[in-house]
C-alpha cells in the first residue's frame, strides 16, 4: 500500500504542480488528461488490485506527456504499467499501452518488435483501421500520406479525425488542428496555417506544438521578433533541447547575435546529455555542428550513430547533410535520394538535395530540386531561391 500511495502522490504532485497559490481559492481547470489521471487514481484507491485502473492511469499519463511535452510523465506511465503487469501478467491492454510508451520515447525498433508480438497474439486487433470514427487510424494514415507526398489526402484524413473527436477532448482537437496547420505550412498555405493555429491555441492555450508551428509562420512572414517571443514561451513551458535550438535559430534571424550564440551553446550542452538516448535532439545537433558551430566531423559522428538507430527520412536527410559538410557528396546524394524516393515534399530536404547535386556537378538535377523547393513557399524555400539566383548569375561552382 505504501508503494501505491507514493506512486499516486508523485503523479498528483507532478500533474497539478505548484500553479495553485493560497491567494487563489479557485483551482485552475484541469485538462482532459489530468481528469483521466484523477479518475484512474480514484479507481486505484478504491481497489489497489485493479490492473485495468493502472492501465487507465498509464494511458492518461501518456496523454499528459503529449499535452505538456514533458517526458517525466513517461516514467510515471512506466511505473503504472509495471504495477498492472505485476497484478495481471501479459494482460493485452497493458502490453499494448507499453507499445505506445515505446513510441512516445522514440524507441521505434522495440515498439515494432513488441507490436509484432501483440499482433500474433491478437491478429484481429487492427492497428491501422481507417474506418470513420477511428481517429488513431486516421491520424496514422495521414502521417503516411504526408510522407508519400499526398498533402491534400493527409488533410482529408485529419479532417475526418477532427470531426470524430468529442468536444471535451480539447487537446486531441488542438493536436489534430496543429497537424493540419503543419501540412498547410509545408506547401506554402501560410494564411490557412495561421488561422488553424489560432484555433488550436484557442482550444488549448499555450499548446507547445501550436506555438512552435505559429513561430514558423511568423518566420515565413519575416516577423522574427514575434517568432522569438513564441518560441521563448514554448521553451519556458517545455524546456527541451530541440525547443531551445529553434529559439536559437529565431534569435539569429532576428539579428540578436549574442543571445543566439548563448542559446546555441546551451543547446549543445543539453543535447549532448541526451544524445545516446532514443528520445534525443540529435538531428538538431547535427545541423548545429554543420551550420552553426562549424564542426562537420562532430556532425558526422552524431549522424552515423543516429543512422544506426533509425532510418526515417528526416534522419537520412540529416545524415546526408553531415556527409556533404565533410566532402562526401557521393554518399550524401545516395542518402538524400533514398529519403526523397518515397515522395515526401519537404522544402529543406529538397534544398539539401539541390546543394549536394550542385557540388557533384549535376546542374540539371540541382535546379530541379531547388525549383521544387522554391515553389513550395515553405520553410527552406528561401534558401533554395537564394542558391538558384546564385547559380543563375555565376554558373557552376
Amino acid at each position: 500500500m505504501k508503494t501505491i500511495h507514493l506512486l499516486l502522490m508523485i503523479i498528483i504532485t507532478a500533474t497539478v504542480g505548484f500553479a495553485q497559490t493560497t491567494t487563489s481559492p479557485t483551482p485552475p481547470k484541469r485538462t482532459p488528461a489530468e481528469e483521466s489521471i484523477a479518475r484512474a487514481s480514484r479507481m486505484i484507491e478504491t481497489n489497489p488490485k485493479n490492473y485495468q485502473a493502472y492501465n487507465a492511469l498509464a494511458l492518461a499519463l501518456l496523454r499528459r506527456a503529449r499535452e505538456t511535452s514533458d517526458t517525466r510523465f513517461y516514467s510515471q506511465a512506466e511505473q503504472a504499467l509495471t504495477k498492472s503487469l505485476e497484478i495481471a501478467p501479459d494482460n493485452f491492454d497493458g502490453d499494448r499501452i507499453q507499445v505506445g510508451l515505446l513510441l512516445g520515447r522514440h524507441e521505434f525498433a522495440a515498439a515494432r518488435e513488441e507490436g509484432t508480438k501483440l499482433n500474433k497474439r491478437m491478429p484481429d486487433d487492427i492497428m491501422l483501421d481507417l474506418r470513420p470514427g477511428n481517429s488513431p487510424g486516421l491520424i496514422r494514415g495521414a502521417n503516411l500520406r504526408e510522407l508519400f507526398g499526398d498533402t491534400d489526402g493527409a488533410l482529408d484524413l485529419l479532417n475526418m479525425a477532427l470531426q470524430s473527436t468529442p468536444p471535451a477532448e480539447v487537446e486531441d482537437a488542438a493536436w489534430i488542428t496543429t497537424q493540419m496547420a503543419h501540412l498547410d505550412l509545408c506547401v506554402g498555405r501560410i494564411t490557412e496555417a495561421e488561422k488553424l493555429l489560432a484555433n488550436a491555441l484557442a482550444m488549448f492555450p499555450d499548446y507547445t506544438y501550436a506555438l512552435g508551428n505559429l513561430a514558423k509562420v511568423r518566420i515565413e512572414q519575416k516577423r522574427f521578433d514575434d517568432a522569438v517571443t513564441l518560441l521563448q514561451r514554448r521553451y519556458d513551458n517545455a524546456p527541451r533541447a530541440e525547443n531551445l535550438y529553434d529559439l536559437a535559430e529565431a534569435l539569429q534571424l532576428a539579428g540578436r547575435k549574442s543571445e543566439a550564440e548563448k542559446a546555441f551553446d546551451e543547446f549543445e550542452q543539453q543535447s549532448l546529455q541526451e544524445s545516446s538516448k532514443a528520445d534525443n535532439s540529435n538531428r538538431e545537433l547535427i545541423f548545429c555542428y554543420s551550420d552553426q558551430a562549424k564542426h562537420p566531423e562532430k556532425a558526422l559522428e552524431i549522424a552515423r550513430a543516429e543512422y544506426v538507430r533509425r532510418h526515417d527520412v528526416f534522419t537520412l536527410d540529416a545524415y546526408a547533410w553531415a556527409l556533404h559538410e565533410n566532402g562526401q557528396d557521393g554518399e550524401a546524394r545516395k542518402q538524400i535520394e533514398t529519403a526523397l524516393a518515397i515522395g515526401i515534399r519537404d522544402a529543406r530536404m529538397l534544398a539539401h538535395a539541390g546543394e549536394i547535386a550542385l557540388n557533384l556537378g549535376g546542374r540539371a538535377a540541382a535546379e530541379r530540386y531547388l525549383e521544387e523547393a522554391s515553389e513550395l513557399h515553405a520553410p527552406g524555400s528561401d534558401r533554395a531561391r537564394t542558391i538558384l539566383a546564385t547559380i543563375g548569375t555565376t554558373g557552376m561552382k
